[in-house]
């Protein structure tokens, strides 16, 4: 018998990538839903996740958490759906997942917490200045047509999603590449049916 799969998210979380991920691997999978503050922090889930944070997966006994970890390890755990790397796009395809899981993610959340890195401060954090690291992802989506070369990995699904993300709510420029970069990695049943699921998930605003 197959493994259980089993996805812990928030319809309005980071959990969109790994659902995207998800959809993408077409394996059965079950949703627990958990709300902030409550479920997300309870007992039963810290023991998934001691950050008490989604998205999380298990899969069988084995937990992984972080959104490039989840798009990862299902790349490589279902091979045959053809999302991990080939030995040519394994630098590209770590590169810029682990770029944008660090620099790109840091530097756009310390700009929309208001703050902004001094220039003398910037060789202290990783990240440098939100300008030098739009402009290097802007590098990374212009030179091939998916970010590990010709073809869509699962590395795609992460850095398609901040990037949409970004354009989504500002915070990120909406410049041409990006755009761009958007509508090819979205241009997929996975990323449609997974967007749907978590539209459809989405708390009902009442009636004012």
């Amino acid at each position: 018998m197959a493994e259980e799969l089993v996805f812990y998210t928030n319809p309005m979380s980071r959990g969109r990538i790994a659902r995207w991920m998800l959809e993408e691997i077409g394996q059965p999978y079950r949703t627990e839903y958990l709300d902030y503050g409550t479920t997300m922090k309870s007992p039963e889930y810290l023991s998934v996740n001691p950050m008490g944070k989604v998205p999380a997966i298990k899969h069988g006994d084995t937990v992984v958490t972080e959104g490039a970890a989840i798009c990862a390890y299902l790349a490589e755990t279902f091979p045959d759906v053809g999302l991990a790397p080939t030995a040519a796009e394994r630098g590209r395809y770590f590169r810029w997942m682990f770029f944008t899981a660090g620099p790109l993610e840091a530097a756009v959340t310390i700009r929309a917490l208001g703050f902004e890195i001094p220039p003398e401060r910037q060789r202290m954090a990783g990240c440098g200045s939100i300008q030098s690291v739009l402009d290097t992802i802007e590098y990374a989506v212009s030179s091939s047509p998916f970010i590990a070369g010709d073809r869509f990995t699962a590395a795609d699904v992460y850095v398609g999603s901040h990037i949409g993300w970004g354009l989504n709510f500002g915070t990120i420029e909406k410049r041409q590449a990006f755009i761009d970069y958007w509508a090819r990695v979205t241009d997929r049943d996975a990323y449609r049916r997974g967007n749907e699921i978590d539209n459809a998930a989405m708390p009902k605003k009442e009636n004012s």
